[in-house]
């Protein structure tokens, strides 16, 4: 198994904590985002993803773009430690808490926008932190109401045992920090990520932890 990686992006290191987390060995290949004019936009790179963005898995049945996809392919294929729930509510929900960070929080907060906010659209650095901070805020906090109300919430996401959802939410949080945001703010939220960054899977996909790590 292969995964372009690149240290920082949150949608593959959603990715590395699953393949931790189920034990499995794979080869990370650096895309550097801001190296050479972004390697992830380099004509061998484009062969493996045409989209030009990270992660991108391997193996020796497919190719896969997008982490959630990723995910759900590890799932099926891969099933010891499995990160679904059996019932299929709990599946839906955990499906559903992932999908807030990856549809409602990721695709507008992510590096090629905040680029198009500043090179084309003019906006001044103060203005693009301004606007990342204000829709992770606006993602996290519908994402603590999800988790503060739902009797499914346990130690972690959902239950009592890590699930692709906490994949998901432990880059977004460290994402948020990065900007300062004060993920006290969010009980719910950094509760769980206190429990799940202190688990051998989640530190080895640290982006401190990987090979391009800056």
């Amino acid at each position: 198994m292969k995964l372009y990686t690149y240290f920082r992006s949150s949608a593959a290191y959603r990715v590395r904590i699953a393949l931790n987390l189920k034990g499995l060995d794979y080869e990370a290949v650096p895309v550097h985002l801001l190296r050479d004019g972004g390697q992830h936009l380099a004509d061998d790179y484009l062969c493996v993803n045409p989209s030009g963005l990270v992660p991108a898995f391997q193996d020796d049945e497919i190719t896969l773009t997008q982490s959630m996809a990723i995910l759900e392919y590890l799932e099926e294929v891969h099933t010891m430690v499995p990160l679904l729930p059996r019932d299929a509510i709990g599946r839906a929900r955990v499906r559903e808490l992932a999908q807030i960070i990856a549809c409602d929080i990721h695709p507008i907060c992510n590096l090629r926008v905040l680029k198009y906010l500043v090179r084309h659209l003019g906006q001044s650095d103060e203005a693009k932190i301004d606007w990342y901070r204000h829709w992770v805020i606006e993602g996290l906090r519908s994402l603590e109401a999800h988790l503060e109300r739902n009797p499914g919430t346990g130690s972690f996401c959902h239950g009592d045992t890590p699930t692709i959802a906490d994949c998901f939410l432990v880059p977004q949080v460290f994402n948020a920090q990065r900007f300062d945001i004060d993920i006290t703010a969010y009980p719910t939220i950094a509760r769980i990520n206190d429990l799940c960054v202190d688990l051998p899977a989640f530190k080895a996909a640290h982006p401190s932890q990987q090979p391009d790590a800056e």
